[in-house]
């Protein structure tokens, strides 16, 4: 499956944030529920925290999507 890149401003974006940005979740709270089941990997390894900074290059699975973070400009 391909990657789909979201390009974020500044030095990143947490995880959570990711995840709605991308429409994977509609909510934090969705969020926090899809990361309690440890199924979300960041860059191969399993990830359960909302908070957790992501950087350009970074890749995230999560329900079925791969998202690479890229830095916007």
């Amino acid at each position: 499956m391909s990657a789909r890149e979201i390009a974020v401003r500044g030095d990143g974006i947490r995880l959570g944030q990711l995840l709605q940005l991308a429409d994977v979740v509609g909510s934090g709270g969705e969020a926090k529920a899809l990361l309690g089941t440890r199924t979300v990997t960041v860059n191969g390894e399993v990830e359960d925290r909302r908070g957790r900074q992501l950087r350009d290059g970074d890749e995230v699975v999560a329900e079925g999507a791969v998202l690479r973070v890229r830095a916007a400009g």
